[in-house]
């Protein structure tokens, strides 16, 4: 009967997933979006109520220099002055401005010709304020390109939309470059970093978008696959090498390569290759492209070779990977997400009473498991880990009576040591909301302005996202940081974003 009862629940989802298609190919409205669980939720503290939060507010303090303005007033003749009562008004000052620097141009006796220069900042015939605004509202304000020319067309600028497109992408290196430089930064120092990924489209075809990222920082990376070849690649962080140590060959090892495959590689003198090509030339030669063999030893050994070159740059060395159990993202040492691992119990269909029964008293287990695991991160103690893994096994190795749910259990129980990485690394978070969280701005920027269609608007759009949500992580604003970056006038000076993520403090 229960085998009847699954059958019947698969062609119900299959029939939905029809309807919702149909739906879909219509163009009518879809099904609702479902809510998470909600585990998280349940074991934090209440947030405080809208009364609470005002009477707690604290005094407006404007970023920027107060004048203090007198207001007069006509007053009956014997009146006493009583002082002034202070009224604070924050205002915006919108205006198009236009220079025409007059260069000096001078010939020199030995016939050279010398210009005067232009001012710092300027380059181009769009200035370093202009373009400041140009990049905030497009990246950190999710404009789209036509709404911000007709915006910036009727405040007074004359700009056609090519060269307002040229300014969201040309002579961008910098930045881009910066990026990569938070993202090395990221990987070198950070004790663990979450990921995640997203759907994304480029050059007119379906791609996907990897997040990478802490509390520190964020980092993404568009590309047309999600594989592991494709996730080890963006760990090199911009390093083209492959390469052979003892890291390689343990991932070889654990991806189950012949010992023989092995031991052919680890007898070759060469064990640095500097780009694909030179390691499949390697490969060939040794013969590994012409076995058909499962697994695949040409990919086993370039994932080892790209994990190995991950390693020699020093990266991810000790950290720990948190994923939400995305096969792809299962390299070194890897941490599991608990809100998605109580997910699967929460969707599982339950046909009787008493299959629902059991699977509302699991869940009330997992949760009260998962509100002693935060418990522990605030005050980690050997005893403590010790009962938390002897209660780990009792809640995942019981058997419940419904078969479905057993063998959940069972395959929660399996990830185990993923699942309490925590026990032996308090500092990792016990879910991926983080990363959840930052994908949420490609995710917008994707639905505003839909895919890229050139090499650099990809790099640009991954390049400024990444460093406005990392500016925003270590409490810069973004104004400012551009400011700094396109030498605006009286800019406040802010250091490489690198820079306070290598030493995790946020600037002064």
């Amino acid at each position: 009967m229960v085998k009847l009862f699954g059958e019947v629940a698969t062609l119900k989802q299959m029939v939905s997933e029809l309807r919702e298609e149909n739906t879909r190919l219509k163009g009518l409205k879809g099904r609702p979006t479902i809510k998470p669980s909600g585990m998280d939720k349940a074991t934090e503290p209440s947030k405080p109520t809208k009364r609470e939060k005002l009477q707690f507010r604290g005094k407006v303090t404007p970023r920027v220099c107060v004048e203090d303005q007198v207001v007069n007033v006509a007053v009956p003749q014997g009146s006493r002055f009583k002082g002034h009562e202070p009224f604070l008004v924050q205002d915006l000052v919108i205006s198009v401005r236009a220079t025409c620097y007059q260069r000096e141009r001078w010939v020199t006796p030995d016939g050279r010709t010398i210009l005067a220069p232009l001012p710092e900042g300027v380059a181009g015939h769009f200035g370093p304020e202009l373009r400041r605004f140009v990049l905030m509202q497009y990246h950190q304000g999710q404009s789209t390109l036509p709404r911000l020319l007709a915006l910036l067309r009727s405040v007074g600028v004359s700009i056609s939309k090519r060269q307002l497109q040229r300014l969201l992408t040309e002579n961008h290196d910098g930045f881009i470059a910066e990026a990569q430089d938070v993202l090395r930064a990221g990987l070198e120092t950070s004790p663990f970093v979450s990921v995640d990924d997203t759907g994304a489209r480029h050059a007119g075809k379906n791609g996907f978008c990897t997040q990478i990222g802490n509390d520190w920082f964020t980092w993404f990376g568009t590309r047309f696959s999600k594989s592991r070849l494709n996730f080890l690649d963006l760990l090199r962080a911009g390093h083209t090498d492959y390469v052979l140590n003892d890291a390689a060959y343990g991932y070889m090892r654990n991806q189950g390569l012949p010992a023989a495959s092995i031991a052919r590689l680890m007898t070759q003198p060469e064990t640095c290759f500097a780009d694909r090509a030179a390691w499949l030339a390697h490969l060939g030669r040794l013969g590994f492209t012409a076995l058909s063999v499962t697994p695949d030893p040409v990919r086993v050994a370039t994932e080892g070779a790209l994990w190995g070159s991950a390693q020699s740059h020093k990266f991810l060395c000790d950290a720990v990977v948190l994923s939400d159990d995305a096969g792809q993202f299962n390299v070194g040492r890897h941490a599991l997400c608990w809100v998605h691992a109580e997910r699967l119990v929460h969707k599982l269909d339950a046909f009787t009473d008493k299959h629902r029964a059991a699977q509302t008293r699991v869940r009330k287990l997992i949760w009260g498991f998962y509100a002693s695991l935060k418990a522990y991160r605030a005050k980690p103690s050997q005893r403590r880990s010790v009962a938390l893994s002897a209660r780990f096994d009792r809640i995942f190795r019981r058997r419940t009576g419904f078969v479905t749910l057993d063998r959940l259990l069972a395959r929660l129980h399996a990830n185990k040591a993923e699942l309490l990485m925590v026990l032996d690394q308090p500092q990792i978070p016990l879910h991926t909301n983080g990363s959840e969280n930052d994908i949420r701005c490609y995710v917008t920027r994707r639905k505003v302005s839909a895919g890229t269609r050139s090499d650099i608007g990809r790099d640009c759009r991954d390049a400024f996202l990444s460093l406005a949500k990392t500016c925003d992580k270590l409490g810069i604003a973004v104004w400012d940081y551009l400011g700094s970056r396109l030498k605006v006038a009286g800019y406040m000076v802010v250091q490489p974003l690198d820079h306070y993520v290598r030493g995790r403090t946020r600037p002064a």
